[in-house]
């Protein structure tokens, strides 16, 4: 069951008129935390997203279902959906939750995390990558567009006096080697 404050969160988004995805993205994220404060644990992150947008479907956000990837297959026309009026058997739950509870919390540690974001953008067209890059420039407001731009310099300063440091430290070999 989703917390109050998870819903809440995505009503918040609703009204702002994010997209779908960004509503649902708060279960997922309540989905990491579960796993992390050891609530239950998960196979994969795949699964652990899994489960937050199954729930953000429950609570009524219009998540489209995932594709079947590499298949062009006809659209079947919308059925009615079933999901929130069909309620799950005590039975059901209990055994979904013994048999999570069974798995580890590894899926939502922040390196499993980022492996997963890294796949999941190599996944995707360089051109889908920039489309994306491109709707959230347009979509951010001042604000935000600030602090990203703030970020993206702090980063490309770090790596520079990173590089710099390296370079030193190998003519330093080099020269002690000589």
């Amino acid at each position: 069951m989703p917390t109050e404050r998870a819903v809440a969160r995505a009503r918040k988004d609703k009204r702002e008129g994010k997209s779908a995805s960004t509503q649902a993205g708060e279960f997922v994220r309540e989905e990491i935390e579960h796993i992390r404060e050891g609530k239950h644990g998960a196979r994969s992150t795949r699964q652990a997203i899994a489960i937050g947008l199954s729930e953000a479907r429950r609570a009524g956000i219009d998540v489209p279902a995932k594709a079947q990837s590499g298949k062009s297959i006809r659209k079947k026309p919308v059925a009615k959906k079933t999901s929130a009026s069909k309620a799950t058997t005590a039975k059901r739950s209990r055994a979904t939750t013994a048999a999570l509870k069974r798995e580890g919390t590894a899926a939502a540690s922040s390196s499993a995390l980022s492996r997963h974001a890294k796949v999941s953008a190599a996944e995707r067209t360089p051109a889908e990558r920039s489309e994306s890059a491109r709707k959230a420039a347009r979509t951010k407001g001042p604000a935000e567009r600030k602090a990203a731009a703030k970020k993206a310099a702090r980063t490309r300063a770090s790596s520079r006096v990173a590089g710099a440091t390296r370079a030193a430290r190998t003519r330093a070999m080099r020269a002690r080697t000589r």
